[in-house]
């Protein structure tokens, strides 16, 4: 294993930069993970391990994670402290990164079920949550997630809010939500726009037993009009508290369970 001593190595630069910007993302086909558990997920799922980087202590402390990621990757790098350091994106880093590569999750051409229940994100921002609707879609056992702007499927914060879920279930990105919705609609889905609308009809009311998926908007603006108008139907939870709406991520785990429990 070759030993990486240098801040401004190439590779470390490189590293650095995927984990970083979205667009370095996009362009390389790349993503970047964190820690000894997230990081053996993904050998484990069979996800491409281009580059792994471990600490003299990691490979020591965390040895039984340490081997399966080596197995899997095309590269491995013993790395400082120091670079370690650099590398993290946490308070407390384990001394384990891998660059992985990314899947063709392109929501256009994936395989939809029909009868399938899936979540619809459209501009969240906040990566903590994606990565809790992806824990909690995996959890409770839905086909999918849809996400279409916002931050990106593979942001290293919400990879690491999933707690590895995001590398299980499916998660598909889209370009344009209303169009995709309509699509989604011709294939027979039952689409619906959630807002806290108290006119619109509650979702322990409709049946979504053939099928369905649900829409939820930004953290602050909601549901952008263009989807909230391709959606069959609007639909809000129950509330009878003074609270004017829900987190991103709450609503979801709501929706999730009505769509799962009938």
């Amino acid at each position: 294993m070759e030993r990486l001593t240098a801040k401004q190595n190439e590779k470390i630069k490189y590293a650095v930069s995927v984990r970083d910007s979205a667009k370095v993302r996009r362009e390389s086909g790349l993503f970047f993970l964190e820690g000894a558990r997230l990081c053996a997920d993904a050998a484990e799922n069979n996800v491409t391990v281009y580059r792994a980087f471990f600490t003299s202590k990691a490979l020591e402390k965390y040895a039984s994670y340490a081997e399966k990621i080596i197995a899997q990757a095309q590269e491995t790098y013993e790395i400082s402290e120091e670079i370690s350091s650099r590398l993290s994106d946490t308070q407390n880093p384990q001394g384990i990164f891998c660059l992985c590569k990314a899947e063709n999750r392109n929501a256009e051409t994936a395989e939809i079920k029909t009868n399938g229940k899936y979540i619809f994100l459209e501009n969240v921002q906040d990566p903590s949550n994606l990565g809790a609707v992806s824990r909690t879609a995996e959890a409770l056992g839905i086909d999918g997630i849809f996400v279409c702007g916002g931050c990106d499927i593979y942001n290293p914060k919400a990879l690491r809010a999933s707690m590895g879920s995001a590398l299980r279930i499916p998660v598909y990105s889209c370009e344009k939500a209303n169009e995709f919705v309509k699509m989604l609609n011709e294939k027979g889905l039952l689409t619906l726009a959630s807002t806290p609308d108290s006119s619109a009809e509650l979702i322990t009311d409709v049946d979504m037993s053939d099928g369905a998926v649900c829409v939820i908007g930004n953290e602050g603006n909601g549901i952008t009009q263009a989807t909230m108008s391709a959606c069959k139907k609007r639909v809000t939870i129950p509330m009878d508290g003074r609270a004017e709406s829900l987190n991103a991520s709450t609503a979801a785990a709501i929706l999730i369970w009505e769509m799962v429990r009938r």
